[in-house]
């Protein structure tokens, strides 16, 4: 299934990613306020690599999880940018890791996109 290459790709390279900029997160200082919803966060997002790396594995079979994966991207990506781009004291460098959610997400509609045309 040669198209399928797309969907297969993408979800596999995102995990890897995901995995090379989440994990080092573990060892940077905790906030001094609400660390524990900095830990959960990075925790989850971790987790999450896991799904993009099954759905990498058999797009088709796991298709019905790649439009939460869409989210799972867009739910930081979107209020990050919106926030920066109102002025608000988000980070610079947390606004490129927010346009890179964005167009992961993105990337994973199109292979949802893609799924789904091969399914025939």
């Amino acid at each position: 299934m040669t198209d399928l290459v797309f969907p297969r790709r993408m979800f596999r390279w995102a995990a890897i990613y995901g995995v090379i900029v989440l994990a080092p997160l573990y060892f940077t200082p905790l906030p001094p306020v609400m660390a524990e919803t900095f830990l959960g966060f990075v925790g989850l997002a971790l987790v999450f690599q896991a799904v993009f790396w099954i759905i990498g594995g058999d797009p088709v079979k796991y298709r019905a999880l790649m439009l939460p994966a869409v989210a799972e991207k867009l739910v930081f990506g979107l209020p990050a940018l919106a926030l920066f781009a109102q002025g608000y004291p988000v980070p610079p460098p947390v606004a490129v890791f927010a346009a890179i959610d964005v167009a992961l997400g993105l990337g994973f509609w199109l292979a949802w996109r893609q799924t789904r045309s091969s399914r025939g």
